[in-house]
């Protein structure tokens, strides 16, 4: 039985072929591999899900080898006893129910009988809820103007976004760096979609100042059907000076800079043959006086995109660089500390999503402007704003 290829992967990164993954596992018996249905679910998901399952089930695997069980078919005691072990790891409840749904797929795409289906397996997933609780870290929020209670009118104050754009050096990672934290808010991308950006995809708008942005694909699209997104003209002047700069008219927008710093050298005087020693002799290019050479920084501009996981560190990065240019001002050093640990490359997309009910959106129109499909994330990005903004925070205001 001939194994269907490896699905191709853009930009370059490697390719997850699952029937091979599949021949690895310690099965019990002889597995029959359906090649045609793994070739079909990989034809239909994304490469991201596919080096996740093919992550999930590689994990399973080993833990199963280290402590003499069988991965396939897996039986629901196996599967139970795994997510206590990962539990006891520490991994999060959330974490836990993916590993669950992976060893699940994997099940069903070899028409194995599905462990995680078994009642002891739900009763010990729900005992590691009960006692750890299901609620997922939010990300720190990257919104515009910082964590104030009027988006229009308050000044900028703690952790914002404006700070950091303003931050930004104008060299070309500084430029870089503020096109795509300026696309970045507008937007709500995430991280995958914003590095998948190409100069093609940004289309002219009604406003002559701002432009469209067509997102072929996203998280919640894996069938490609498309939506757009809006760029501001201040995203708009960001993206022109860095594409400006960066030489760049088609592809990637956000792609890989490389950074060469050199040294300053002083002069260097020429000297008499006479003074030149034996071991030196064979060159006598060391008798010439050299020129000095001053400081310089030359830049290099990949020609593929970001990898998606790049993106929290560059916030990170600009953070710090915002703070220690004062930009700023009223985040102390053990704030910064703080405020690092929760920042990821998803906070952008919760700042938009908490900026946008701070100025009075409705919930359709978030679930709109951030192409949610369901309203449960939006509300539970906004759940501490809506504590502090609803009946009761209006009436403790009032009454101090």
């Amino acid at each position: 039985m001939s194994l269907p290829a490896p699905i191709s992967s853009r930009r370059g990164r490697q390719a997850v072929d699952l029937a091979w993954e599949v021949t690895k596992l310690n099965c019990r018996s002889p597995i029959t591999i359906n090649a045609e249905l793994i070739a079909a679910y990989q034809a239909a998901s994304s490469p991201h899900s596919l080096r996740a399952l093919a992550s999930d089930i590689e994990a399973f695997d080993h833990w199963c080898r280290r402590n003499g069980r069988v991965t396939l078919p897996a039986t629901p005691e196996t599967v139970a006893d795994y997510l206590d072990a990962r539990a006891g790891q520490g991994a999060k409840p959330a974490s836990l129910g993916r590993y669950k749904a992976s060893i699940a797929k994997i099940h069903q795409l070899l028409d194995i009988k599905d462990p995680t289906q078994a009642e002891l397996v739900k009763l010990r997933l729900r005992a590691i809820r009960r006692e750890k609780g299901s609620t997922q870290a939010q990300a720190r929020p990257l919104r515009f103007k910082g964590p104030v209670r009027n988006v229009e009118r308050d000044a900028p104050r703690g952790l914002n976004v404006r700070g950091l754009l303003e931050a930004c050096a104008d060299d070309l990672p500084g430029l870089r760096d503020r096109a795509l934290l300026s696309v970045a808010y507008d937007t709500g991308l995430r991280a995958s979609e914003l590095v998948a950006v190409e100069v093609e995809h940004i289309v002219d708008a009604i406003d002559p100042e701002a432009r469209l942005l067509t997102i072929s694909r996203s998280k919640g699209d894996q069938e490609g059907k498309g939506a757009t997104a809006f760029l501001s003209p201040r995203s708009v002047r960001a993206i022109a000076a860095w594409t400006a700069a960066a030489d760049i008219e088609e592809g990637p927008l956000f792609r890989r800079v490389q950074v060469r710093r050199y040294k300053a050298r002083a002069a260097v005087k020429g000297r008499r043959i006479e003074t030149i020693s034996g071991r030196e002799s064979w060159d006598l290019r060391k008798t010439l006086p050299k020129s000095a050479v001053l400081a310089r920084t030359e830049y290099d501009v990949g020609e593929g995109a970001l990898h998606p996981g790049s993106i929290g560190p560059i916030w990170r990065a600009m953070i710090r660089r915002a703070f220690d240019k004062g930009a700023l001002s009223d985040l102390t050093a053990d704030d910064l500390a703080q405020l690092l640990k929760g920042v990821s490359a998803h906070s952008t997309r919760v700042g938009l999503n908490q900026d946008l009910f701070a100025s009075g959106e409705d919930l359709a129109g978030i679930m709109d402007a951030l192409r949610w499909k369901s309203p449960r994330m939006p509300l539970a990005y906004n759940r501490n704003l809506a504590a502090e903004q609803g009946a009761a925070g209006r009436l403790i205001a009032k009454i101090g």
